[in-house]
């Protein structure tokens, strides 16, 4: 009976804590959350309210009045806003846990390889302000490698490209330990911001991340007999103001995020060169492991693929890859220890 209502206050957490979404997973029950990290904040002589967050703050996002903000607390995968994240994370965490006080779960959170100490700290201080009772970090792409399904414990390389909202984390995993790591600052945040200045500076129109955001996810990266497609999309003019309708084409799409894939691209090959040889000899067969939204995008595996000449895989799932990894540690608290971030 001590262990049942033990279990029924300590509900131990993963949380995948992103530039774009926030995915929480409850030991015994799995992804219970899966929103955007927005949060809708009110400014008036109290200070700052919060509104709404998550779904609900998203749709405000460029559209709230003067004295409402729909803040994204985290930036390029680190916390931007602390106050804002402290407030994200406690609405979450009384959303799992139906608002119990005696509630101070074990909470294990997703963070970028490369982290620095100061932004390692504003993460536990905001998961225990949050109401945590223990907190562990472990980096983004182990939990990735592990969501994925890699046999990360073997002494042979596991290559994971996790493609996030603001950042791309990339390593090779061998033993249990993260051999070589890059973290690049290169997302979806910057892919679609690559589309809105294109547009802008070609057609002189603007819109909006969301417009920007469904263009990546329509057209992607145009392979050359795919070019021609085309699709409507809708903005404001940037010279007389009102709302126009122009038609682009897939091709163009391309254009717009050379950059930013090419920025990917040279890091997975970097990383790639600084691997040992007997590692380097494991991937010619295994290849390498796309997960993270960013993996979704169309084509972007066949790019990678004759890019780097080896074997790309799209993860099951890429999107939950992260949070699936970490609540998996939840049940091998050995695991756990050895690959969690110490400090």
């Amino acid at each position: 009976m001590f262990n049942y209502l033990l279990s029924f206050f300590s509900n131990d957490l993963a949380i995948d804590l992103g530039t774009a979404s926030t995915l929480i997973y409850v030991k015994g029950k799995g992804i219970v959350i899966n929103e955007p990290s927005v949060v809708a904040v009110k400014k008036d002589g109290r200070g700052k309210r919060v509104l709404a967050v998550g779904k609900e703050a998203k749709a405000m996002l460029g559209k709230t009045p003067g004295n409402i903000a729909a803040i994204r607390p985290l930036k390029d995968g680190v916390i931007a806003d602390f106050e804002v994240t402290e407030e994200m994370l406690k609405y979450f965490i009384a959303k799992v846990h139906n608002r119990r006080l005696l509630v101070r779960p074990k909470i294990l959170v997703g963070d970028p390889s490369g982290i620095t100490q100061v932004e390692m700290r504003a993460v536990k201080e905001s998961a225990y302000s949050a109401g945590a009772g223990e907190v562990f970090l472990i980096e983004e792409p182990m939990a990735a490698a592990i969501g994925a399904g890699l046999p990360i414990t073997e002494p042979s390389a596991n290559m994971i490209v996790d493609i996030g909202g603001g950042t791309s984390e990339i390593a090779v995993i061998s033993l249990s330990g993260i051999v070589r790591a890059k973290s690049l600052r290169v997302g979806g945040d910057k892919l679609d911001e690559a589309i809105i200045q294109y547009i802008k500076r070609k057609y002189n129109l603007s819109i909006g991340t969301g417009v920007a955001e469904n263009i990546k996810i329509t057209l992607g990266l145009a392979l050359p007999d795919e070019e021609g497609q085309t699709m409507e999309i809708k903005g404001s003019n940037l010279v007389t103001g009102i709302p126009a309708t122009i038609e682009i084409a897939a091709g163009e799409i391309r254009e717009a995020l050379t950059e930013p894939i090419n920025a990917l691209i040279d890091a997975i090959k970097q990383v790639l060169e600084m691997t040992p040889p007997e590692l380097a000899a494991d991937m010619v067969d295994k290849g390498i492991m796309l997960a993270g939204g960013g993996a979704l995008i169309r084509n972007l595996d066949t790019i990678i693929r004759e890019e780097t000449h080896l074997p790309v895989t799209v993860a099951e799932d890429p999107l939950t890859c992260v949070v699936r990894g970490a609540g998996k540690l939840l049940d091998e608290i050995k695991l756990l220890r050895e690959v969690t971030i110490q400090n």
